[in-house]
């Protein structure tokens, strides 16, 4: 099995490079974001604000976007959503480069943003196992977030030069731009549709359906609800799905409160703009040689493997709390991001390995909704309590909360047998289906 064999799918090429274009300007945008809110008002409560209403709007908008993804072809589902960001992302550089941006707005705008991305995150992640066979999935899944994390190790980096030389809003420029670009990508991605699969629920979906066509408009919402019962039978009868989602939303907020919002007060106080771009970057150069292990592992517990590996990203989390280094924050920042991709691999092949493609995008969505929900509390929360209790002992809490949202995930026994299907070179979909 050749590791660069899913390359040959022009279908996986064009999904590849659109989401490689658009990881690129998204690797800008959080940076430049936070320094533009940091130089408004100085208050890392007002960026905690403007982010988490991203998230806020996102998470209540997935599941939405889990049924549109499994109903409509999912590449012109994210044709829409390219552009609506690339124009959302542009109102919010234009204010800032005109110098007539107010936190209100960019909470507004932020919000319209993460739901435009709640369309597009279901869709994306479900649309790799039409483009590659079943035998490449796992190559395929490495490669592309080896490319994600390619782009954004060159973009953080770039972000913090750009932001310290010219200023935020040209950041949040190339962001929008970059949407234009994946737009015609997508544009251009050929897939069949998703193999359907018999369940027990299938004449409800049906009746749903055929309800919704028979009812005056504004009563057709049956088969919507019906689509959302169906992924959330998927998803609730598999105890390892969602113990991990339910870790990762302890894990995700934590995360996210202490490195988004958190890390560039930290950056502004110690040692600059410039290095904190370098030192996201170190993640993601440990997150490429980690994509690089992934393609190779073969081994029967994939996702006890990448669920303790995740055990690492307490590290930058504690080192910003108590040695604000830019040396160590480099280092331990590498070795969170080799583990961090051991976890990413094993639990996007997991998914496509366990969930019937035809509700994969629902499922997805009901993981994103699970594992992100927290995060903007987390983001809203973070300045405030570091306000309260200091800068160290609030980094230092979320590195401990993230210590021991893995082992509650460790604890189950789901988590630590599910068993990773070896796939021989040449099987295809149906005989994988019968496994």
């Amino acid at each position: 099995m050749s590791t660069f064999g899913p390359l040959c799918h022009p279908a996986f090429r064009l999904l590849l490079t659109a989401r490689t274009i658009s990881a690129l300007g998204n690797a800008f945008a959080p940076i430049a974001l936070a320094f533009a809110v940091l130089d408004l008002t100085g208050s890392p409560t007002d960026l905690g604000l403007v982010v988490g209403a991203r998230m806020l709007v996102n998470v209540l908008f997935l599941l939405f976007g889990g049924v549109l993804a499994d109903r409509l072809p999912r590449h012109l589902l994210m044709v829409g959503s390219s552009l609506a960001a690339a124009a959302t992302q542009g109102m919010v550089a234009a204010l800032v480069l005109t110098h007539t941006a107010n936190v209100p707005t960019l909470i507004a705008l932020a919000a319209v943003n993460g739901m435009v991305g709640a369309l597009s995150l279901p869709a994306t992640a479900a649309l790799v196992p039409q483009t590659v066979p079943v035998d490449e999935r796992q190559q395929a899944n490495a490669l592309g977030r080896l490319l994600l994390n390619g782009s954004a190790i060159v973009g953080a980096p770039a972000a913090g030069i750009m932001v310290a030389a010219v200023g935020p809003g040209w950041g949040i420029a190339v962001d929008a731009a970059t949407f234009l670009v994946a737009a015609f990508c997508f544009l251009l991605v050929r897939v069949p549709p998703p193999m359907t699969t018999p369940a027990p629920e299938a004449a409800e979906v049906l009746l749903g359906a055929e309800q919704t066509a028979n009812t005056p408009t504004g009563q057709g919402r049956i088969g919507i609800i019906a689509d959302l019962r169906t992924g959330w039978s998927e998803f609730r009868s598999r105890t390892w799905l969602w113990v991990v989602v339910a870790g990762f939303c302890v894990l995700n907020a934590s995360w996210s409160g202490a490195l988004t919002v958190l890390g560039p007060v930290v950056a502004d106080e110690t040692f600059g703009r410039k290095a904190w771009g370098f030192i996201l970057a170190a993640e993601t150069a440990g997150m490429i040689l980690g994509g690089l292990i992934a393609m190779r592992i073969r081994v029967h517990r994939l996702l006890f493997l990448g669920t303790a590996a995740t055990a690492l990203e307490a590290l930058p989390v504690l080192g910003l709390g108590m040695f604000p280094h830019v040396g160590l924050l480099v280092v331990v920042g590498f070795v969170a991001g080799v583990g961090l991709e051991q976890f990413g691999v094993a639990w996007e092949t997991t998914m496509q390995e366990h969930v019937p493609a035809d509700k994969l995008a629902r499922v997805y969505s009901y993981d994103m909704v699970g594992s992100f929900i927290a995060i903007p509390i987390g983001q809203v929360l973070a300045g405030p309590l570091a306000q309260s209790v200091g800068l160290e002992p609030a980094l230092i809490g979320a590195g401990v909360l993230i210590l021991l949202a893995v082992l509650g995930m460790l604890s189950s026994r789901d988590v630590r047998h599910l068993r990773h299907r070896l796939t021989p070179a040449g099987a295809t979909a149906m005989e994988e289906l019968a496994a």
